[in-house]
Formats: C-alpha cells, structure tokens, sequence
C-alpha cells in the first residue's frame, strides 16, 4: 500500500430517485477531489436509492441493474475524469436475484470488483439475498477488502480479508442503532487485524421514514480515529500511512493461534 488520501462522503439522498442521487454523487466526487485531493472516494451504503425502499419492497428491482449498468456509468466516467478510485454501493440486479452492492472503480473507470453483503439485516432479508464471498480488490492504492454495513459487526468476514491481504477495510453503511455500536465496531474492526477502516454512514431520510445520524470516521490500524464527521452533509477525510500498522508491538495476525480456534467456524 502507497501513501494516498480518502475522502469519506456523507449526504442525504433524495429517497428511491437514481437520476438525481447519481447526479448529486458525481458533484460531491468533484468536491472531495477538488478540496481534499482524494484518491480514494467512499460513498455510504445503497447511495443510488437509500436503504429501505418504503412500501413495495419490488420498486427496487425497478431501480436496480447489473454492475456495470446505467446505475454506475455516470460515475464510472466521473472517476475516469478525476483519475481516482471509488467505492460505489447500490443494490445490484444479477438475473432474477437483488444484492447489496459496492462496487470498487478504478481510476480509468473500470469496475475492479464486487462485493455482496455477506450478512443482510434482518428486516433487509426481506427483498435482498446473503451473498457467502469476501472480496479484496488489488488496487494501485493498495488492496482493499469490503465490507457493508451489518457486516461490520461479524469480527469473521474482517479477518477473513485482512488474511487474504487487505490493507484498507471500507464499511459503507445505513446504520440506525446508535454512534456508541457504530464507533466501538469500527474501531474493533481497525484493531483486530491492523487495517485502515473507512466507515462511510448514511444521512437523512429514506423511503422508510428512518432517518440516519452520519458521523463516517476513519480509523487508524492502531484503533484511534483519524476522522469524524458529524450529523449533516460533509465530506471527511485522512492521509494514509501504510507504515503505520508496523508500529505497534501488538501484531494480531502474526501472534493468532488457529489450533485454539479450531471449529469456531463449522
């Protein structure tokens, strides 16, 4: 991993309309370049519609496409326009079945991969499908391994990418519980396997009627937080040091003992 800067982008989407949610990221992907020099861009989780789809949970199949698709060909070419990298969350429409998506784009617009959530939310198992994969995708930044939302709260799915490399953990999220569960995972997260964790959240409404409280942070592999956002639209952001996980005395991954855990997983 080189050294690079993330920008985390928080901002109320205007609930179940693509056009002007897409519309609206392309201008804050500018924003995040123009006035923190990002390379990195990470957007919150199911950006192009919110998180609950209100009513009629089939609108989102209505909303929904493939990756790549209409729904990431605007910031497909934005990304390629900035020369940057973006993490772009939204349900995705394989065939008959719905995930919930993030794609990571690379800076000549191409999708570099896919992630699936692992672990939907309870009330979300009602119109998307578990996905059983961890994804880290090799980028010039680094490797950087996904994880979205609840998924965040299963110690498992971190370790299982920070094994397979992953040096940067994104969690793009709608996450109503409250900060005190939001700031303890992510900084766990961060700690247990001395990664960088960027944990972008949803603000504003939904077609749902819940509204989300924000505060993205990014935290240091050492636990700490490098940035906090508060409860309204912003954009944060931090350098990143590759070398500072080596600081610490505590490496989890080296000192692990598998024998000990043997079954944990069956």
């Amino acid at each position: 991993m080189r050294e690079f800067t993330v920008a985390a982008v928080q901002f109320a989407v205007t609930p179940l309309d693509t056009s002007a949610n897409i519309a609206r990221s392309c201008e804050w992907l500018e924003r995040a370049v123009a006035t923190h020099g990002a390379e990195l861009v990470v957007f919150p989780e199911t950006i192009t519609t919110g998180f609950h789809p209100g009513a009629d949970p089939t609108v989102l199949r209505r909303l929904s496409d493939a990756i790549p698709g209409r729904l990431t060909q605007a910031i497909q070419k934005e990304a390629s326009r900035h020369r940057v990298h973006v993490v772009w969350p939204t349900y995705e429409l394989d065939g008959g079945t719905l995930y919930n998506s993030a794609a990571v784009i690379g800076p000549t617009g191409d999708v570099l991969g896919v992630y699936r959530k692992t672990h939907p939310f309870p009330t979300e198992q009602a119109w998307t499908t578990r996905a059983n994969d961890p994804v880290v995708v090799q980028t010039d930044l680094g490797k950087i391994g996904l994880v979205i939302c609840y998924d965040g709260d299963f110690p498992e799915l971190c370790r299982a990418e920070a094994l397979a490399g992953a040096e940067l953990i994104v969690r793009p999220s709608a996450l109503l519980r409250d900060f005190e569960i939001w700031s303890l995972t992510n900084r766990a997260r961060a700690y247990d396997n001395h990664v960088w964790f960027v944990a972008v959240n949803s603000v504003g409404p939904d077609a749902g009627n819940n509204y989300y409280f924000g505060h993205s942070m990014i935290a240091t592999p050492l636990g700490t937080v490098a940035a906090l956002a508060r409860a309204g639209e912003m954009i944060i952001s931090t350098r990143i040091d590759p070398g500072l996980a080596s600081t610490s005395m505590v490496q989890h991954l080296r000192d692990r003992n598998p024998k000990a855990y043997r079954g944990v997983c069956d």
